[in-house]
């Protein structure tokens, strides 16, 4: 039998899933990825297709998963995430997060194996209380468009506590807050990816709002950072990952518009319903318990995720 750690990642091939599978192979893991392409890119993981420790399986979780042989660490990472994805994806983004949650853990289980379930701030709806601290409840409304997702995360909390206390999964939370970087995709439909690419093309840029509502955006390699550290805790609750250091979407535009040195024109449109007016992690869950904050500043991670995406977009010709 392999000594080799060997990791599942579900939505692998997705943004942060395949920044995971990147880490996960550097380690030394045998990665597994399980994605079925709905909004990841089999482009994300391409460069890891020739390692022998990484292989891709192109399947829907929210079907039973079969993985053969041992498995050490199961990583919940499937499932849609932009706003667009709420009305585009909104019976598939509840699916991924009920039966998907529900197949994953039942792996989790039958190998034995850590499971580490990827929430979000979003689980704190449009909230009263900022920053957000984990013991906050939320202000969610079910039957809104944003319900899909709210809800679908807030069931895989509780299913994964259920299996916790009924199964003894070693179970692990993270909620993530906004997180960007390479990879995500062009036309993702969440503001910072939105900002760059119309900067980059010219376009007018689309502000929902006055656009003073604000988020915390902290970046992909500390992300990661935080996952792992989190996966190899002994915390079980729930643990906020995300940038403390807040700023308004006009803040935002004009970092963007200076960083890509664009001249386009702002253009603002009504405030999408539901649209949180703030988001801001409280992490001092994961500063004490895990020993994690942040490195990497706007500045520098902003700089690094426009040249992803000009690259992109000129090898589009866009």
């Amino acid at each position: 039998m392999s000594d080799l750690t060997r990791t599942v990642i579900t939505g692998g091939a997705g943004f942060i899933g395949s920044h995971l599978c990147d880490h996960f192979v550097g380690l030394g893991h045998e990665v597994i990825c399980i994605d079925n392409l709905l909004t990841g890119s089999r482009d994300n993981v391409a460069h890891l297709e020739s390692n022998d420790r990484f292989r891709f399986v192109l399947h829907d979780v929210t079907r039973f998963i079969e993985v053969p042989g041992p498995v050490d660490n199961v990583l919940h990472f499937a499932s849609p995430a932009s706003p667009a994805d709420f009305e585009r994806l909104p019976i598939q983004i509840m699916k991924v997060g009920a039966l998907g949650t529900h197949n994953a853990l039942g792996l989790a289980k039958a190998k034995k194996a850590r499971f580490l379930l990827a929430s979000t701030s979003e689980v704190y709806g449009d909230p009263e209380v900022n920053p957000q601290p984990e013991s906050y409840l939320g202000r969610v409304n079910p039957i809104g468009i944003r319900g899909v997702y709210d809800e679908a995360k807030r069931f895989a909390e509780a299913i994964t506590m259920a299996y916790r206390r009924v199964h003894a999964v070693e179970t692990r939370i993270v909620r993530i807050f906004n997180t960007y970087g390479e990879r995500m995709q062009l036309d993702d439909g969440r503001a910072l990816p939105n900002f760059i690419s119309q900067a980059l093309r010219g376009d007018p840029i689309t502000i929902y709002g006055d656009g003073l509502q604000t988020r915390s955006f902290g970046y992909v390699s500390d992300l990661v950072r935080g996952l792992d550290l989190l996966l190899n805790s002994e915390v079980w609750e729930p643990v906020n990952i995300g940038n403390p250091n807040e700023v308004t979407l006009l803040d935002v535009v004009k970092e963007v518009l200076e960083l890509t040195e664009s001249e386009s024109e702002l253009t603002f449109l009504p405030l999408p319903p539901g649209d949180p007016k703030v988001r801001r992690p409280d992490i001092s869950r994961a500063r004490d318990l895990l020993g994690w904050s942040p490195t990497v500043g706007r500045a520098e991670g902003f700089k690094r995720t426009i040249e992803d995406f000009s690259r992109r977009l000129e090898s589009q010709g866009a």
